[in-house]
């Protein structure tokens, strides 16, 4: 994903990226006032530099925001890279390593339309690239989106 989003980047397009977790995470620390803001009880904590900001919700008793919802909190860009949200039906490209155990996806869902992956496989009914073939798939990508010139 680094290096497709710095591929990209570099070609002058605006990427943005999600990325799900799907583990507790936490952007800032016990201690820090922002920290502190958020454990008193405040749903949004928005921290500000002369470098960047990023806005923080506390979701609580809420229902986690799915995919389309996420998309309408990003600002405008020409390109948004997911990680994650597998199971959804957005255009995706499928990662696989030659230690995973694990079936392909694109076996069963019909929105891969790529694989990148260290090994080769039989009967495979979408593109293949190689993992490190970030130029080819970034091409792809943007030839899949409509922004390729």
């Amino acid at each position: 994903m680094e290096r497709l989003v710095a591929e990209i980047s570099g070609r002058g397009y605006d990427v943005s990226t999600i990325k799900h977790a799907h583990h507790t995470f936490d952007v800032d620390h016990a201690g820090k006032d922002s920290y502190r803001h958020r454990a008193a009880g405040a749903k949004e904590v928005l921290l500000t530099s002369k470098n960047r900001w990023a806005l923080m919700h506390e979701i609580r008793d809420e229902n986690e925001p799915d995919l389309a919802q996420l998309l309408k909190l990003l600002s405008p860009c020409d390109l948004v890279l997911i990680e994650g949200y597998k199971r959804d039906q957005h255009p995706k490209i499928e990662a696989s390593l030659a230690t995973d155990s694990d079936e392909l996806i694109a076996n069963e869902d019909k929105s891969i339309l790529a694989v990148a992956s260290d090994r080769a496989f039989d009967n495979l009914h979408v593109p293949r690239f190689d993992l490190k073939d970030t130029r080819a798939m970034a091409d792809f990508i943007l030839d899949e989106t409509g922004l390729a010139p």
